[in-house]
């Protein structure tokens, strides 16, 4: 972050200094894209193709991901659950020892996320043998339709200027293409399909765009529905108003008719949400989430509601996890000192991952974008979308991938109206705006080098794993490390997990996958004696060992044999 801040003062300095720099070079660049990006569905092709061959060119120096944070165990979890062609897991017998963060084990055991990701996963592993195919594809089709809804409120060029910025922001190196975490890449691809579709729908009531408009709410209700419905909202509100005018839509029969299809779609994805919860979770009615919460959580989900009683934890790192991580970020937030950095907090982390240094200055342009005709809608809608993750105790990036297709929209309007910016008639604007993309390309690169030149950021979780950039070193090596181990031992293995007091609670190494008692190494929680004996009872059949995560890189020992010699044979 500090060498992009760099390059960008450095790209502000040039501009002021020198706004005519390679002047000639960069027009015959933009006159070359231009021509191209007329071509919209070769542009929109040409950006999501762009994604998928460069990070599989990149894949000798920046491998797929190895899972390391809770989240990415617990889609992992579903991914495979919905691969082996279930939708949900019985509840273990042993279930106590296996508990785990961001998973449910009553009333069954599975991710406690919505499916998408999951369901997106596990068509990766089925079709070419690894779940994170599904999120490498996804994250290319998320490009491309970022690109695809831009066409439809600015310029070709500007619109695949925003493909190109996502690629290299977003789609290369951020966590919701290099992680398991989140569904980011669903949920945008969701928002860009429903806000693209909506002024191509306004203009000519075709079918198509109202089957795209369906499919776009479909991805946000299966990943983030609290935040697609703030994104639909005043898209079916101006939609309506449409209908109710009847100035450019076609006749109410012929519009019924190119409806069916679409409200069909939605009644049957929304059918099968209610099926998928009540297997899943116990009734149609009861959102993922809501168990686990109800069962582990202190901390509630808006700012007014107060903190939930303590429940009766079995396992301490769990207990630490909500009880203090959790509740760390919501202290003194009632308070008008507290609330308003809790706020400040959210704004730094929106304008840290979606904008970064180099993306930042067009902001002061913000003014012009709110009054400019062609952001009406955005302008109208954006207190509504600031108010809607205001309200909520936790934003993490993720959680603004609905959003993120508008604010491409208003970032890039915003650096059209900078580039137009001529102190003392110098094209200060102009060369800033072009050297803009320049940054954004050598940050590309210095990521790549990262590792050599000594900038990869911590392991997980101490590092900031959250921001713009990641990779292309790997996280959570030390319990793959482990795992592969184990995995090349004959037998089958059964890995108790001992903590220090001093773990940090979110580093959660116990974590199985669908099948606990049919795979080859079960991880569970390092319990006391008489129940741990319980534990190796039941399993054993397994070779035992005792995994410390806080000695050394994580040391792998046998259980010691005088514990387990009251009870084998038996």
């Amino acid at each position: 972050m500090l060498i992009e801040a760099g390059l960008t003062l450095i790209a502000l300095a040039v501009a002021f200094c020198r706004p005519r720099l390679a002047r000639s070079w960069f027009s015959r660049i933009e006159r070359a894209l231009g021509h191209f990006a007329k071509r919209k569905i070769a542009a929109v092709v040409t950006v999501g193709c762009a994604m998928l061959l460069v990070r599989l060119a990149l894949l000798p120096w920046f491998p797929a991901p190895l899972p390391a944070s809770v989240d990415d165990f617990s889609f992992l979890l579903a991914a495979d659950t919905f691969a082996h062609g279930h939708l949900a897991n019985p509840t273990p017998l042993m279930w106590t020892h296996l508990e785990s963060l961001q998973i449910t084990m009553q009333p069954t055991y599975m991710s406690m996320y919505f499916p998408g990701p999951g369901l997106v996963m596990a068509a990766g592993k089925v079709v070419f043998g690894h779940p994170w195919a599904g999120i490498l594809i996804s994250g290319a089709v998320m490009c491309g339709a970022l690109c695809w809804m831009l066409q439809a409120w600015l310029p070709p060029g500007w619109a695949l200027l925003g493909g190109v910025l996502a690629i290299l922001r977003i789609g290369l190196f951020s966590y919701w293409v290099n992680t398991y975490t989140g569904g980011a890449t669903l949920s945008l691809t969701g928002a860009a399909l429903v806000l693209g579709a909506m002024p191509r729908l306004l203009k000519t009531g075709r079918f198509r765009y109202g089957m795209m408009m369906a499919i776009g709410i479909v991805l946000l209700v299966t990943t983030r529905p609290y935040e697609g419905m703030l994104v639909c909202l005043p898209v079916a509100i101006v939609l309506c108003r449409w209908i109710m005018s009847g100035k450019t839509r076609p006749p109410i029969p012929v519009l019924l008719r190119r409806a069916a299809a679409p409200i069909a779609l939605l009644v049957a994805v929304m059918a099968w949400m209610g099926y998928y919860d009540a297997r899943a979770f116990g009734k149609p009615t009861t959102l993922p989430y809501t168990v686990a919460r109800a069962e582990y959580a202190v901390v509630p989900y808006y700012i007014w509601q107060p903190l939930r009683p303590t429940p009766a934890y079995r396992h301490d790192e769990i207990r630490r996890f909500y009880t203090e991580t959790e509740t760390e970020s919501v202290k003194g937030m009632r308070s008008p000192v507290g609330f308003a950095h809790f706020m400040i907090v959210k704004v730094d982390t929106t304008l840290l991952f979606l904008c970064g240094f180099a993306l930042l200055l067009p902001i002061v342009m913000a003014h012009r974008v709110f009054t400019d005709r062609r952001m009406r809608f955005f302008s109208v809608c954006a207190p509504l979308w600031v108010a809607g993750m205001a309200i909520g105790v936790y934003l993490v990036p993720h959680y603004l991938a609905p959003f993120t297709p508008a604010v491409y929209a208003m970032g890039l309007q915003a650096m059209r109206h900078l580039r137009q910016w001529k102190p003392g008639g110098l094209p200060a604007g102009l060369a800033f705006v072009r050297l803009t993309v320049v940054v954004c390309l050598m940050m590309a690169g210095v990521r790549l080098y990262a590792e050599p030149l000594h900038l990869t950021p911590p392991q997980w979780p101490h590092g900031p794993w959250l921001c713009t950039w990641v990779g292309p070193s790997h996280f959570g090596q030390d319990r793959a490390r482990i795992a592969d181990q184990l995995e090349h031992l004959p037998g089958n293995h059964l890995v108790l997990v001992r903590y220090r007091s001093t773990h940090e609670p979110g580093d959660e190494w116990v974590y199985n996958l669908s099948d606990i008692d049919g795979a080859k190494t079960i991880w569970a929680q390092d319990m006391d004696p008489a129940q741990n004996e319980e534990l190796l009872r039941y399993y054993k059949d397994r070779d035992v060992w005792l995994v410390q995560p806080d000695v050394g890189r994580g040391q792998l020992v046998p259980y010691p044999v005088l514990t387990r010699a009251s009870f084998v044979g038996q």
